[in-house]
């Protein structure tokens, strides 16, 4: 019975504790459909019209000039551009109200608004307008200087204790504490009373004893049943929803050291059509007043 041949397999010569490298060379036609797609991508590199000089780069648009991909793009972007504006023209015109009342012009308003927020807003009050301590919630229906169209373009434009804008809003939480006008007790009592308002406690004697107190150092901003007042700025007080927190610690901290915050103006920043647009976005996060 004839013996079979053992197949030799050709190594490369290297071996590492006892294993040996195969030299396996690939097949001849993957090698050469390899070497023709190397060639083709070349050849396609160059016709194709990225490369100055080619013959795809030569290539002449409608308008008699040199094609490229960044001259397609300026044009999309001119026509683009030239859609907009006749809504941008509308919306120079007319009022926010008049706006809102369109409903092409409010959902043109409301994307340019929410791209507008993303650039200018979202670093305070949050991609989606939720806010965060210090930072009002845009989301719910409670306004420190109102919810109407015409009060949020104002707050927009001018700002809120805004250092380069004479015609900010501007109000002044005091500090009771810090400057001495209330005692330690009397804080804690206007306190108590402050949590039975936004029904977060009982009354108690405290609570009674800084019902008095808030009537006669709180309630010309806050109103008489801490329902707020948006002339003033100051935030209802009877539910609870807060700028700073609501908690007893807070609370404390907020009677005894008072409260400044500010909003820059965005007048030198943004146009008139653009506060507009972004009013009416921001408004139609919760549905405004």
């Amino acid at each position: 019975m004839a013996t079979q041949k053992k197949k030799t397999v050709k190594t490369t010569g290297h071996e590492w504790d006892g294993i040996k490298e195969y030299n396996n060379p690939l097949p001849r036609w993957w090698v050469w459909v390899f070497i023709l797609c190397i060639i083709y991508s070349v050849g396609y590199a160059f016709v194709y019209p990225t490369w100055p000089g080619s013959a795809g780069a030569a290539k002449e648009s409608k308008e008699g000039e040199a094609w490229s991909q960044y001259s397609q793009l300026d044009d999309e972007l001119k026509a683009a551009k030239a859609a907009q504006q006749v809504y941008n023209d509308k919306i120079a015109v007319m009022s926010a109200e008049q706006i809102v009342n369109d409903p092409a012009l409010k959902t043109f308003a409301v994307a340019a608004g929410k791209a507008q927020f993303a650039l200018s807003c979202s670093q305070c009050h949050g991609a989606g307008g939720a806010g965060a301590s210090g930072y009002p919630n845009l989301l719910d229906d409670e306004w420190l200087w109102g919810g109407k169209l015409d009060d949020i373009i104002y707050t927009i434009t001018h700002g809120i204790r805004s250092f380069d804008d004479d015609d900010t809003r501007d109000n002044t939480m005091m500090a009771y504490g810090d400057d001495e006008m209330l005692s330690k007790e009397e804080i804690d009592d206007v306190v108590r009373f402050v949590k039975v308002l936004s029904k977060q406690a009982k009354p108690t004697a405290s609570s009674e004893r800084g019902a008095v107190i808030f009537a006669e150092n709180c309630a010309s901003c806050h109103g008489e049943k801490g329902e707020g007042m948006h002339e003033m700025g100051a935030p209802a007080l009877n539910n609870r929803i807060w700028l700073y927190g609501g908690d007893g610690e807070t609370l404390l901290k907020t009677v005894t050291s008072g409260r400044a915050g500010h909003m820059p103006a965005f007048s030198a920043k943004l146009d008139e059509n653009e506060i507009k647009k972004l009013a009416v976005y921001v408004q139609s996060l919760s549905g405004g007043e």
